[in-house]
């Protein structure tokens, strides 16, 4: 596995890469490969891996259970500043795939970027806003007036909370203030300190606070919520032209990876401390391990089915229009963008009756077994 240096980037750069990629930038030196042969992909990871989420889920899991080289396939990272920076290492050609927030999908299609999403990843609506247990605030409207805490003004988190306001019947330019505060410690330092009276994160950075011992109380999400689609796996148009089955036999292995950590997520956390061995912060794996699986296992529920057999399950990957439709206007209702984008330059699920060819029954058997 390859780290190269963290890759951000800046709205005029964002701009720029319309015309470099509609050029076709980029190794494809494995492009047009028969299916099964040897292939190498780039996947640039949207954040720095701090915190057990999707890069233990699939990419992790997908090396070190050997789905990856089941599908003959070499994975390389790249680890950028944000969904939005690693839109710009797919468009540039420095990576082949990521997983990024389906509205900078969105938002790179509209500034003529040629990008495609070609499978979902977390199908639950993983924002929540959250108060301490004796705050005033007993409903999304009492938040008026009131400072909000936002991981960083570059983030999902902002975006969130103003279309949070806007749904509650507030102004959101006006009747709140957004504060950015990180994630974690300093996230929770600022809750409790009063430096702001709400925060604005995932369901996955609030089960690290959870570990800690503090208690939480959350403010519900109100049914426009329901459906908004988050991180989706994205690639160029040259790249699915060209790469097709490598592309099929990556997301197969991911999908398999997910189904593994959903069956045992101690075990998903142990092949992530192998990938990524600054999740251990210095300390032994049986020292990190419950607190680990515990936030890996509350990411992992915002990307399985809510409901159902997973065994039966064949539809990963999956997004329906109606749920692409809701998530355009979010992200337009958000302001990341500004008129309607089509479907059919921005959605191409032709891969995903393969990526669902396995036998699930396999994996599950294979998760249960693993220690």
């Amino acid at each position: 596995m390859r780290h190269s240096p963290r890759l951000g980037v800046t709205a005029a750069t964002l701009a720029a890469l319309a015309v470099l990629s509609a050029c076709g930038g980029g190794d494809s030196s494995s492009s047009n490969s028969a299916s099964g042969a040897q292939a190498s992909l780039d996947l640039a990871v949207a954040s720095a891996v701090i915190a057990p989420k999707e890069e233990v889920a699939t990419y992790a899991v997908g090396d070190a259970e050997g789905y990856l080289s089941e599908e003959k396939l070499r994975v390389d990272v790249i680890n950028t500043d944000g969904s939005v920076a690693a839109i710009q290492a797919v468009a540039s050609g420095s990576a082949d795939i990521t997983a990024a927030d389906a509205g900078a999908i969105l938002a790179a299609r509209e500034k003529g970027i040629p990008v495609k999403a070609i499978g979902g990843l977390v199908q639950n609506w993983p924002w929540r806003m959250a108060v301490r247990p004796d705050s005033e605030i007993k409903t999304p409207a009492d938040l008026k007036g009131k400072e909000i805490g936002v991981i960083s003004l570059a983030s999902g988190s902002p975006i969130y909370a103003r279309a949070y306001a806007s749904d509650a019947g507030l102004d959101a330019a006006k009747d709140i203030e957004l504060l950015p505060v990180g994630v974690g410690a300093q996230a929770l330092s600022a809750l409790e300190g009063g430096k702001v009276d709400a925060l604005a994160l995932y369901t996955q950075a609030y089960t690290t606070i959870e570990n800690t011992g503090t208690e939480l109380r959350y403010l519900d999400n109100s049914d426009a919520f329901e459906g908004i689609r988050s991180l989706t796996f994205a690639v160029t148009e040259k790249t699915l032209e060209e790469k097709k089955d490598v592309l099929t036999r990556y997301l197969r292995a991911m999908y398999k990876a997910l189904l593994f950590s959903a069956v045992n997520s101690e075990a998903a956390m142990r092949d992530g401390y192998q990938a990524f061995p600054q999740l251990l912060t210095g300390k032994k794996a049986d020292d990190r391990i419950a607190d680990d699986s515990r936030t890996l296992n509350a990411w992992i529920k915002t990307a399985i089915p809510a409901t159902g057999e997973r065994e039966s399950f064949k539809n990963w990957g999956a997004i329906s229009d109606a749920e692409w439709n809701k998530t355009i206007a979010y992200t337009k209702t958000s302001g990341q963008i500004t008129k309607d984008v089509d479907l059919s330059e921005l959605w191409d699920d032709s891969l995903l009756g393969g990526a669902n060819d396995f036998d699930s029954a396999a994996v599950i058997e294979k998760a249960k077994a693993a220690k």
